[in-house]
This record gives structure tokens, C-alpha cells and sequence, in this order.
């Protein structure tokens, strides 16, 4: 079986032998391997090196049993790509985002340029296909981006995200200048996830961050139209994992962008939510991020719960809800491992 073929049987709605379980945002900043690098490399080289990111997506699979490889990258290498650069503030101001320049005008959204996203991003492929080649067919490899609303709130926020009173105001009152922001960013993003796709990933997963500044009745315009045009812009039937922070309750809307999966917060009571969507889309979520700073038996028993709510409900992915903490003990993550084998 293919990691293609295992990924697709696990988001069935059929019994499987057991619950797979990964974390967003797996590697990072509550491993101290990762610390080591991060002494030695800022966050862009090591995401823009395909070596660097290799390691770093590999960190966590070699003291985790993760069923998956989450590639080492940032959403923003979109606007980089288009011409707007992004750095982190220093902890001493504060730390953050921060995008090199504001776009606040027609005219910057006008010079952005779409062409040659391939050449610019070859890095990410790079890193990709060696990371398949060390996973070999054993893991499902996955890609991401951002969603074209949450790009382009960063883009307009000049940074780290506050209220997107630039991006809405965009779109209210110059209607025809947002479109013309979101076409840009959401073609670059078709990019990106066909480039992906080509270096062999397995599904992608399309994180609208900033979903839960879009007022109910507009959220279709605002973002998941763009969502839309790029899910059917990739292979029939790719698998395509739509995370939309504090949107769980646009669950139909969400379905009808031809999301495989749909993975929500530790808001959301799973179990319900789940018997509420249709059968060919999955569930991935939701225990609360915080859990890992905690102790084991915490862990152990949240864990248990979650699993206990879900059984005989097949097409369960178990996740965070959302990216794990700076703070997160690496013990925990074994724990939660550990649970899971034990309970499946």
C-alpha cells in the first residue's frame, strides 16, 4: 500500500486498525534538537535550506511513532514570493511578524509578481522529495499553505494580525482592488500546492488562520470562494485538509469547498460534529493545545476521553487543535503516542 492509498483509507469512513495521530505544526520550538538548530540558523534558513528543513521535519518522527511527516515551512514564503519579504521582530520589541513593507495601496498590489513561483520556491520541492526519500512509502507526507484571506491579511496588516481593518475595508469599499489581491494571491497558492503535489505529497493542508475575522454572512466572499477556486484547481479527488480557526459552525459552507477533511478547535464537542457532516468527509482534531504542558496523567486522560467520545466513528484523525506550544513537554507527546496505541 502506498502512503497515498494508507492516507486515503484512513480518512474512510471504515474501520481501520488504529486512530493515526499527528500534531500541527509538529516540529518546532518544544524540542530541544530544534533549540540546537535555532542557535545555529534563523527561521527562514532553515526553511528556505532543503537540508535544514529535511532535519526539521524529521525531528519529531524519529522520537515520535507520528503517522505523518508535516513539512518545515511557513505560510509566508507566498507574499516573499510575490515581492513582499517577511523577518521576526526581536523578542526586545516585542518579537512577531513582521512583512518588510505595508502593502497599503493599488499601486504595491499592482507591482506584485506572480510569475516564476516554481523558480522561486524550489526549495520547498527540494526538501520534499528528500524528505520522502528518508520517510520512504511508511508515512503520509503532507504539504500546506495559508489560505489566500489569511495571506493577505498578513500582507495588508503589515505583520503579525490584529483586527484586518486594512483587508476588510478593501474589501467593502474597493471591491474591484480586493479581487484583484486575492487573484494574485490565491493563483500563487495553485502554484505552490501543484508544485507540492508534483514532489509527492500525499494531501495538503489549507490553514485560514484568520478565518474568524469574516462576519458570518460574508465568509463565502471573503475567503472560502478563493479556498474553492484553488481546491478545484488540484487532481480529482486530491485530499485536502481545510483548518478554519473559530469556524468550526461553517461546517456546510467548509464542506462545499471540496475539503476531504475538515479539522477544528478544542471548541468544537467532536463526536457530534462529526455525525453531523457527510460520509466522505473526515474529522481531525481537537485536544486542547494546552494539555501538553500539563502532566502525563493529563495528557492520558484527555486523550482517552477523546478517543472513548469517538469510537466506532472511523475517519478520525487525532490532532491538536491547533499548533503545538513553545511550552509543550516532549514526554507528553510520547504519552499521547503511548495512548493512542493502547486504545486502539
Amino acid at each position: 500500500m502506498t502512503s497515498r492509498e494508507r492516507f486515503l483509507a484512513s480518512i474512510r469512513r471504515q474501520p481501520t486498525d488504529r486512530t493515526p495521530v499527528w500534531v500541527m505544526r509538529q516540529a518546532g520550538r518544544y524540542l530541544p534538537e530544534y533549540r540546537a538548530l535555532k542557535e545555529k540558523y534563523s527561521f527562514i534558513e532553515l526553511a528556505q535550506t532543503p537540508e535544514l528543513a529535511t532535519e526539521v521535519t524529521l525531528q519529531p518522527l524519529k522520537r515520535f511513532p507520528l503517522d505523518a511527516a508535516i513539512i518545515f515551512s511557513d505560510i509566508l514564503i507566498i507574499p516573499e514570493a510575490l515581492g513582499q519579504p517577511y523577518h521576526f521582530r526581536d523578542k526586545s520589541v516585542g518579537g512577531g511578524i513582521a512583512m518588510d513593507y505595508l502593502l497599503d495601496s493599488e499601486a504595491k498590489i499592482d507591482a506584485l509578481d506572480a510569475s516564476g513561483i516554481e523558480e522561486k520556491l524550489a526549495y520547498l520541492p527540494a526538501a520534499l522529495r528528500m524528505t520522502r526519500q528518508e520517510i520512504g512509502e511508511d508515512k503520509t507526507l503532507l504539504g500546506f499553505g495559508g489560505s489566500p484571506w489569511t495571506l493577505a491579511a498578513y500582507m495588508t496588516e503589515g505583520g503579525s494580525l490584529k483586527d484586518l481593518a486594512a483587508l476588510k475595508s478593501l474589501f467593502y469599499s474597493e471591491p474591484a482592488v480586493f479581487e484583484k489581491l486575492m487573484h494574485k494571491v490565491t493563483d500563487a497558492v495553485i502554484d505552490l500546492f501543484k508544485m507540492q503535489i508534483e514532489a509527492g505529497i500525499d494531501a495538503v493542508q489549507i490553514f485560514d488562520s484568520a478565518g474568524a475575522f469574516c462576519p458570518s454572512h460574508q465568509y463565502e466572499a471573503m475567503s472560502l470562494k478563493w479556498i474553492k477556486k484553488i481546491t478545484d484547481s488540484l487532481p480529482e479527488d486530491f485530499p485536502v485538509i481545510i483548518f478554519a480557526k473559530g469556524m468550526g459552525h461553517q461546517k456546510d459552507a467548509l464542506c462545499a469547498t471540496g475539503a476531504s477533511v475538515l479539522s477544528v478547535d478544542w471548541t468544537i464537542d467532536l463526536p457530534s460534529y462529526y455525525d453531523s457532516l457527510p460520509d466522505n468527509v473526515a474529522v481531525q482534531g481537537n485536544l486542547d493545545p494546552l494539555i501538553l504542558t500539563a502532566s502525563a496523567d493529563v495528557v492520558r486522560e484527555e486523550t482517552r476521553i477523546l478517543l472513548e467520545k469517538m469510537k466506532g466513528r472511523h475517519g478520525h484523525i487525532l490532532n491538536l487543535g491547533h499548533g503545538i506550544l513553545p511550552s509543550a513537554k516532549p514526554e507528553n507527546m510520547q504519552v499521547l503516542c503511548d495512548t493512542v496505541a493502547e486504545c486502539s
